[in-house]
């Protein structure tokens, strides 16, 4: 694994702990020598996270659609800011440039953002990992209903557990180093 891709809220949230896991996980990235892909935002936890990464001599690679970089809310200290027309192509240049995918406390666009990477996952689109680093326990009631989807038919159990939970960025990383993709939902049993 040589670049990992984070999404994560455009704003600290309330709970202090959002923050101050941004800061040591953009830290846990640089130091185990990963490449840290994101939004390419200044701001909230994208800011702090991409901040704490280029502080610990870290690579950060941005990415973020022309309309936002004119709102003036991009990073202007990124090794590199990628600059495309919109956020389907911002989403497809994060999956390109990332070997897994990690998800700190956000809002809509963060869940909608690792949704679809997990989704790409399970369909065989791409076999890299896909996790959450559960600060205080903020995706506990996600992790529950994503459970019901399981037990009521709607995906498979294998899809529910590739999965990663973790209480910190650096265990997140270390379950991504043994991580082992499930066969492709759609795939047959042919050789």
């Amino acid at each position: 694994m040589k670049s990992i891709c984070v999404f994560c809220g455009s704003s600290p949230g309330l709970d202090p702990r959002y923050l101050e896991e941004a800061i040591r996980g953009g830290q846990a990235i640089a130091q185990a020598g990963l490449t840290l892909v994101y939004g390419g935002g200044k701001v909230g936890l994208m800011g702090a996270v991409a901040d704490a990464a280029l502080a610990a001599g870290g690579r950060v690679v941005g990415v973020m659609p022309e309309d936002l970089v004119n709102q003036e809310i991009a990073h202007k200290g990124l090794t590199e800011l990628h600059v495309v027309k919109s956020m389907h192509e911002r989403k497809l240049a994060m999956a390109d440039l990332s070997d897994g995918f990690l998800c700190l406390p956000g809002g809509p666009g963060t869940f909608e953002e690792i949704f679809e990477q997990w989704t790409w996952a399970l369909l065989g689109i791409h076999a890299k990992p896909c996790g959450f680093v559960n600060v205080g326990g903020y995706y506990d009631l996600m992790r529950q209903t994503i459970q019901h989807m399981a037990d009521n038919g709607f995906i498979a159990q294998t899809y529910v557990d590739m999965l990663v939970y973790a209480d910190t960025t650096t265990q997140a990383l270390d379950a991504f180093g043994s991580y082992v993709a499930p066969a492709p939902k759609w795939r047959t049993n042919k050789p």
